[in-house]
């Protein structure tokens, strides 16, 4: 069995750039990296991501959401994540099933206990070794996306500033809860930093 890790983290965390960063870095061991994201990652998964994060689908409601969000994910992990790892790969993932419960559950207030039976069942129960959560606060992640054109903003990335409050202590939540499978980081520091520490619990994950 390979190696499942997975990046999390308020908008503009950076978890894009580390993710490259740390494949970069984990091919040149030789390893087999998968670097995806969610939603995505397959052909049915990207056009359910178009829907999810139009920012025109504002009637959308919460349950939808969630459901949409799963079906996304139980694709991903039937097509995609569970072969890549039963050869011994490495995955990289750009979200996973932690962010239902920081998003759906602290922001969209839903029930966590039902978020967790639907999101045990889309993901048949896979777990990452590693989720990497990359913290700063909300108004800084949204100042640094505003350095691009606001009017490509998905959905999510337009939600109050509440919301986004939400997530962020959702996510602090989760991690608190669970320090052996999470690893938080300050993401005001420089990338650099950042990534050097990643990479080294990363290199002591490695078979």
């Amino acid at each position: 069995m390979g190696l499942f890790i997975t990046f999390e983290g308020p908008e503009g965390s950076g978890k894009t750039t580390q993710i490259r960063l740390l494949a970069d870095w984990l091919g040149e061991q030789g390893r087999e990296v998968l670097t995806t994201r969610e939603p995505g990652g397959t052909r049915i998964g990207e056009a359910i991501r178009d829907v999810l994060l139009s920012p025109a689908h504002t009637e959308m409601c919460a349950e939808a959401e969630i459901l949409l969000f799963s079906a996304a994910r139980a694709q991903l992990v039937r097509e995609t994540l569970q072969p890549h790892l039963m050869r011994g790969g490495v995955v990289l993932c750009d979200r996973f099933a932690d962010s239902t419960l920081a998003y759906q559950g602290s922001g969209r207030l839903l029930d966590l206990d039902t978020l967790r039976q639907i999101t045990l069942f889309a993901t048949g129960g896979l777990i990452p070794a590693l989720t990497i959560c990359l913290d700063l606060p909300v108004v800084e992640g949204l100042r640094r996306k505003q350095g691009g054109d606001q009017a490509e903003w998905n959905r999510m990335e337009r939600e109050r500033l509440d919301f986004q409050e939400r997530v962020r202590r959702g996510y602090l939540a989760l991690a608190a809860a669970e320090p052996q499978r999470w690893f938080v980081l300050d993401a005001l520091r420089a990338i650099e930093v950042i990534q050097t520490e990643i990479r080294q619990r990363v290199a002591a994950l490695l078979p």
